[in-house]
């Protein structure tokens, strides 16, 4: 709960959220709500979304990201999810932070698969989850109007086998 000036500058950035469908906070209580909807998680599973730091400034926060469970077409499953301050874009940290989750879900959780949602027109987090070993699997109608959601997933074993 420290993090939310942090929190609400990375999220409330246009550009970081602008595949977010439901857009960025509105104010600082927004931000307050989603991290402890977050902090909701680890207390329950013992495990969820991390405040994402350099090993050079582990003091400054550059984002936020990791696994919860979600609903995705009905079923809870392991979703992967970061979102970055643009500073901290193009450096490689989303695939660290993707290597990070999958040997959270595969080694200490024993998950069978991971799972992110993306927008169809967000080519960069999708040339990063397809980095990450991702492939699309199927699709999710979570925004009215709008074509359908792009689901990405990778198996235990598909990452076993690629040395992830």
């Amino acid at each position: 709960m420290d993090d939310v000036e942090r929190h609400f500058a990375i999220f409330g950035d246009p550009k970081v959220s602008a595949y977010v469908p439901s857009g960025p906070p509105v104010d600082k209580a927004d931000s307050r709500r989603m991290l402890r909807t977050i902090k909701d998680h680890w207390w329950k599973y013992r495990f969820g979304h991390w405040a994402v730091s350099t090993v050079e400034n582990p003091d400054y926060v550059i984002g936020f990201g990791g696994l919860a469970y979600r609903q995705i077409n009905r079923k809870e499953r392991l979703n992967l999810r970061f979102r970055l301050a643009r500073e901290a874009w193009g450096n490689g940290y989303g695939h660290q932070l993707g290597l990070a989750s999958f040997h959270l879900a595969f080694e200490q959780l024993d998950a069978d698969a991971v799972h992110a949602i993306v927008r169809p027109d967000n080519e960069r987090i999708l040339q990063a989850l397809e980095q990450l070993g991702m492939h699309q699997t199927e699709t999710v109608r979570d925004v009215p109007d709008a074509p359908p959601s792009l689901v990405y997933s990778i198996t235990a074993d598909a990452a076993r086998a690629a040395r992830l």
